[in-house]
């Protein structure tokens, strides 16, 4: 190591010895031990990607490489955010393309007659490696490692985070380049012939069934009781798992077995009674009555590894369940979601903020202020819409029923970004091919629910034999397929 320190403390006093280098003086005069810890780290991780990217071109045994990848993987882990910020810009920068160099092979590659096939095609392999950064060859080297992948998709998660916190726009690029790099590394690794299609039942080991419990992101689990019951009868849980990361559920899926499809999460509980009437026994998986389950809800999807947004993996776990849930269960004919709407209820205190009238008509202003006995109608909502209890009061629930669901079938159905719905979760199903299929009022009526959607919830219904045709139209042309009662809705709330 070429930077050599030794700090004695004692009694507040610090000794530098042996190379101290003018820089580190400055540090240590000007700042304070932690500047000068960081310096060391990063100089100290430096040195070790030198180590590591001096084998790149050698033909010295791939295990010797490996370890290097490994201790370098252990330093990562090991240092603070800060630092780890600090060694991703180390690699986005000083690994990236040469554009200097890729300029001069372009030129060459340009300037070379056609007729020269051979000098062509050396100057193309050039100009394929010059454009491949040097970061990427690290990628792949410590994607062989064990738990290699997993480091690869928790080192994506910080690289995310750090381009939210970026505001210089060189250093923006130079990041997202890092990410985009090995955002397709990802791609290439988890692809759909890669997963693992694994059911999820009480018997499933401890350790995966308290992931379950702690990665669902929807529906909270309660206590154990509540987890054995959505494993249990009438219920399916399955899991995207990869072999590279044992273990390790990539993506989850809660499906409800019923007897029609329910528009509310007590509903669910609901269909599971009507199937079986006053049977009060305990059951066994083999006691499912078949011939009633004619409807599969999917209720709750997780993505379970921040480092794989942007990789669909969502989409085909849905389809991969609904044709085992067929397959095992011959009756049933409908599919569909029961979703929350995450973010409608921001949208909607701040659209009526910004003018009420495009919400409510006049008679709906009169009886809400009428109720809450403020003047300020959006200030008086904004206030008992803070939390659940106005769900329990009926006279406001029901003058804010409709107006409330003439705004979510127009957030649904007609707010967009970049030509695509607005709501992340819409979004996400009408991808998968899925239709727009009913608005349910109060169907979550949980803190959660009322805090996120003001109760409301969707039902996205898939029609497997179309969902192609469904998926191609709205990604192609943008073109949202929604049932008439929705599309009604959102036509009134325009007409205000």
């Amino acid at each position: 190591m070429h930077l050599k320190i030794l700090i004695n403390i004692y009694n507040n006093t610090f000794i530098l010895k042996y190379n101290t280098t003018p820089k580190i003086l400055k540090l240590f005069l000007t700042q304070n031990l932690r500047d000068i810890s960081t310096f060391c780290e990063n100089n100290i991780f430096e040195e070790q990607l030198k180590e590591v990217f001096k084998f790149k071109n050698s033909n010295v045994s791939n295990w010797i490489i490996e370890n290097k990848a490994r201790t370098l993987c252990n330093a990562y882990q090991e240092s603070n955010k800060k630092d780890k910020e600090q060694i991703l810009r180390i690699l986005a920068f000083r690994y990236a393309v040469e554009h200097t160099v890729v300029c001069n092979v372009a030129e060459k590659y340009v300037s070379t007659e056609s007729d020269n096939k051979r000098r062509m095609i050396s100057y193309e392999r050039n100009l394929r490696n010059v454009l491949t950064p040097d970061y990427q060859w690290l990628f792949i080297m410590i994607g062989r490692l064990e738990n290699g992948v997993k480091f690869l998709v928790d080192l994506r998660t910080d690289i995310l985070e750090l381009i939210l916190k970026i505001k210089d726009t060189d250093e923006s690029i130079a990041i997202q380049q890092l990410n985009i790099t090995l955002r397709d590394l990802l791609l290439l690794w988890f692809s759909v012939g890669f997963l693992y299609l694994e059911r999820i039942t009480w018997q499933t080991s401890c350790d995966i069934l308290q992931k379950i419990s702690d990665y669902e992101a929807i529906h909270p689990i309660k206590n154990w009781l509540d987890l054995k019951q959505r494993v249990g009868p009438y219920r399916r849980c399955y899991i995207f798992t990869h072999l590279s990361m044992p273990r390790e559920p990539l993506v989850v899926l809660h499906t409800a077995l019923c007897d029609i499809i329910p528009d509310s999460v007590k509903d669910i509980d609901g269909a599971k009674v009507r199937i079986l009437g006053n049977l009060k026994k305990e059951i066994t998986f083999l006691e499912e009555d078949k011939n009633k389950i004619k409807t599969a809800i999917f209720y709750s999807i997780t993505s379970t590894q921040k480092g794989l947004q942007g990789i669909e993996l969502g989409n085909y776990l849905i389809k991969e369940v609904a044709k085992e849930v067929i397959s095992e269960f011959p009756m049933i004919h409908e599919l569909s979601s029961l979703s929350p709407i995450p973010n409608f209820r921001t949208w909607f205190l701040e659209k009526i903020k910004q003018d009420i009238y495009n919400i409510f008509t006049n008679e709906e202003c009169n009886s809400i202020q009428e109720i809450l006995k403020e003047k300020d109608i959006a200030f008086g909502l904004k206030k008992i819409l803070n939390n659940s209890l106005w769900t329990h009061n009926i006279k406001i629930s029901e003058v804010l029923k409709k107006p409330l669901l003439r705004a979510c079938a127009w957030y649904l159905y007609k707010e967009k970004r970049r030509n695509y719905a607005l709501d992340s979760v819409a979004n996400f199903h009408l991808r998968n091919g899925a239709v727009m299929w009913r608005i349910n009022w109060l169907a979550d009526p949980s803190p959660r629910g009322v805090g996120n959607s003001c109760g409301i919830m969707v039902n996205y219904r898939y029609y497997l034999h179309e969902c192609e045709k469904h998926s191609q139209n709205y990604i192609e042309n943008y073109f949202i397929n929604a049932s008439e009662d929705i599309i009604n809705l959102s036509t009134q709330y325009k007409k205000l």
